[in-house]
C-alpha cells in the first residue's frame, strides 16, 4: 500500500524521554490496578453481567492516549481496541509490507500468551504453548472499516505463523453446541475491533454466548474494557477521596491524582452550572469512540449543552494538546497513544491534527513518528 495514501505525517515529534517514562508508569499502574481484587471488588456494582465474567486472559492491543502539559503527560483515555499501530509501524518503516522482526515477534508472542491462557482457563489445554488453529479478526462490515488494512497486516502476520486468519462482520460467525465457525471453519480465537465493547448488540449474541462458555478467546473483551476503558474509570481514577480505598501505596496514588484530569458524569453538575463551567471541560458521549460525539467546552453551545444526555455523558477537565511546529506549517495540535499488552509495551506514536478533535484528516497530518530526546 503506498504510505501516501495514507495518513502518515513526514513530520517527526519530539517526545522527552521522562515524559515517556511517566506514560509507561501509569499505563503500566493502571494494569496493575486492573488486577486487583480490591479494585475489581470496587467496580462490582457497576458491571454490566458480560464484564463481570472474567475469562483469565487479558487484552491485547490496549491504547493509552496522552496529552503533553508543563507538568508532564495526562492521560486523555484508554482503549482496548486501539487501531492504528500498522501506521505507526509504517511512519518508521515506510516501505514495509507487513510487521516484521521484532515487531512481528513481540505482536504474535501478545496473542499466543492471550490465548494461552484462555486455553488454561477453559481447560482446553494444560501447556502454556497452547496455539490457537484459526484467528478472526471481527468488525461491523470489515471491508468498510477505516483500518481494514491493518486487519490484513495482522492477518498476515498470523498466517505466516502456521495459524489460519479470517476477517468478518459478526454475521458471518455461526454458533454451533461446541463453539464459534466461519464458513465451516471452527474459530479457536477472536481478534475484535468491534465497537460494541459489552456484547450487547444483537449481531453479537452468537459471539457473546460462546465467550460465556469458554468456546472463544475473545481479545479483547468486555471484562477488560469494564475494568480499564470504560470512560467512567476515569471518574474513579481521578476521585482523590477514593483513591485511598484502592490499595495502592502513596508513590502510586501520586501518580494518579498527577496524571488523570477531573472527570465526572453531566448530571453531577446542575445545568446552570455546567454552563458556567463549560469552557473547563470536554464532554464526552461514555460509550464513544474515535472522537466521536465529543465536544470541546468553548465550542460548545448552551442549546446543544442542554440537548446531552446527562447520565451518558462525561465531562472532563479540558487538558489542551501541545503543539508541534514545522516550516511552511499551521501549527499542529498533538498527541500521543502508547499501544500495551498488559504491562508490555509495544509501540508509541504521535498523531498531528487540527482542529477541535484528534483527526486523521489534515493534511501533513496523521500518525507520526516519535524522536526519543
Amino acid at each position: 500500500m503506498d504510505c501516501c495514501q495514507l495518513p502518515i505525517s513526514p513530520h517527526p515529534v519530539a517526545l522527552c524521554r521522562d515524559d515517556l517514562r511517566n506514560m509507561v508508569k501509569l499505563a503500566r499502574l493502571l494494569h496493575k490496578l486492573s488486577e486487583s481484587r480490591t479494585y475489581q471488588a470496587q467496580l462490582a456494582d457497576c458491571l454490566p453481567t458480560s464484564a463481570l465474567f472474567d475469562p483469565g486472559h487479558h487484552a491485547v492491543m490496549m491504547g493509552y492516549d496522552f496529552h503533553l502539559t508543563a507538568s508532564g503527560p495526562k492521560l486523555i483515555e484508554v482503549n482496548t481496541n486501539a487501531g492504528g499501530l500498522w501506521l505507526a509501524y509504517l511512519c518508521g518503516q515506510p516501505k514495509a509490507s507487513g510487521f516484521a522482526g521484532r515487531c512481528a515477534n513481540r505482536l504474535l508472542a501478545m496473542f499466543l500468551t492471550d490465548y494461552a491462557l484462555f486455553a488454561q482457563t477453559a481447560k482446553i489445554a494444560k501447556s502454556a504453548s497452547a496455539r490457537p488453529k484459526t484467528i478472526a479478526i471481527i468488525d461491523q462490515q470489515p471491508e468498510g472499516q477505516f483500518l481494514y488494512p491493518e486487519m490484513h497486516v495482522f492477518a498476515a502476520l498470523f498466517k505466516q505463523a502456521g495459524i489460519a486468519a479470517i476477517i468478518a462482520d459478526p454475521s458471518a460467525l455461526a454458533a454451533t453446541g461446541n463453539g464459534l465457525y466461519c464458513n465451516g471453519q471452527r474459530i479457536d480465537m477472536i481478534y475484535n475491533r468491534h465497537c460494541d465493547f459489552y456484547l450487547t448488540t444483537p449481531e453479537m449474541a452468537a459471539i457473546r454466548a460462546a465467550w460465556l462458555n469458554g468456546q472463544v478467546c475473545l481479545s479483547p473483551n468486555p471484562r477488560s474494557y469494564g475494568l480499564l476503558a470504560d470512560k467512567r474509570r476515569m471518574i474513579l481514577w481521578s476521585d482523590h477521596d477514593t483513591l485511598g480505598n484502592l490499595g495502592l501505596c502513596r508513590q502510586e496514588t501520586d501518580l494518579l491524582r498527577h496524571s488523570i484530569p477531573a472527570t465526572q458524569l453531566l448530571d453531577s453538575l446542575p445545568l446552570e452550572e455546567a454552563w458556567r463551567t463549560h469552557k473547563q471541560w470536554v464532554f464526552k458521549p461514555d460509550t464513544g469512540y474515535a472522537s466521536r460525539g465529543v465536544y470541546v467546552g468553548n465550542k460548545l453551545t448552551s442549546a446543544k449543552l442542554a440537548a446531552l444526555d446527562a447520565h451518558n455523558t462525561i465531562i472532563q477537565q479540558w487538558v489542551p494538546p501541545s503543539v508541534s511546529q514545522y516550516p511552511d506549517e499551521l501549527p499542529f495540535k498533538t498527541d500521543f497513544r502508547l499501544f500495551a499488552y498488559r504491562s508490555q509495551i509495544v509501540g508509541i506514536a504521535a498523531r498531528l491534527y487540527q482542529g477541535q478533535v484528534t483527526n486523521l484528516r489534515t493534511p501533513n497530518g496523521g500518525f507520526a513518528k516519535v524522536v526519543l530526546e
